[in-house]
């Protein structure tokens, strides 16, 4: 009689073990499908609310500088001019059409836009300097040295110049957050969107 009670509770303890076993395995299973849901929702969401700013953006966003109007302001946002002694291509790109845009009388000043984190990094100043290069005059220049998010270059370009009817020039990705931020402030930018890099030597 002891040893039949003994098997049976042994078998009891078994049996629990593997139902909790089976339990825990199943709270996993669950979970983890749950999780994936739940990382699926954020992609779908996120891919979902960068078309609908590029959709928002499409109408005030222009490739081509001979679709740009006479405007002006133009608002230039930084970027490190090298990377390491490699030049950097979303700068290039830029400054070049800023160029182009005042050789061709499009657009009257120019608001240089970055961050000066210390004296040996300052993006405003380093793209002054290559404007006045290329012989945009300095009264047409004007630095913005707390552009340090696209944020704060299009509110500031707001403050700064008491317009809110301003060309951004940057590439198509960032003309795209810079135009919501615009709208969102009751802004009306537009953006001529440049050319990336062709090669590795581009940093945002």
């Amino acid at each position: 009689m002891g040893s039949k009670e003994s098997t049976d509770l042994v078998t009891f303890k078994f049996d629990k073990e593997m139902w909790q076993r089976g339990a825990l395995v199943s709270l996993l299973k669950r979970g983890a499908r749950l999780l994936v849901v739940a990382l699926l929702a954020v992609v779908v969401a996120v891919v979902a609310i960068d078309r609908w700013i590029s959709w928002r953006a499409k109408d005030q966003l222009f490739t081509s500088i001979s679709e740009i109007d006479n405007v002006q302001v133009a608002v230039v946002l930084g970027t490190s001019k090298y990377l390491g002694r490699t030049l950097n291509e979303y700068y290039a790109h830029r400054i070049n059409a800023a160029i182009e845009l005042y050789d061709e009388g499009k657009v009257s000043h120019f608001l240089l836009s970055g961050d000066n984190a210390h004296r040996s990094y300052n993006e405003p100043w380093t793209m002054k300097r290559d404007l006045l290069r290329a012989n945009v005059p300095e009264p047409a220049i004007h630095l913005d040295y707390a552009g340090f998010r696209t944020l704060d270059s299009i509110v500031r370009a707001k403050e700064i110049f008491d317009t809110d009817n301003f060309l951004i020039i940057t590439q198509k990705f960032h003309c795209e957050r810079a135009l919501f931020i615009a709208q969102h402030y009751d802004i009306n930018a537009q953006c001529l969107a440049v050319a990336g890099p062709v090669s590795k030597s581009g940093i945002q």
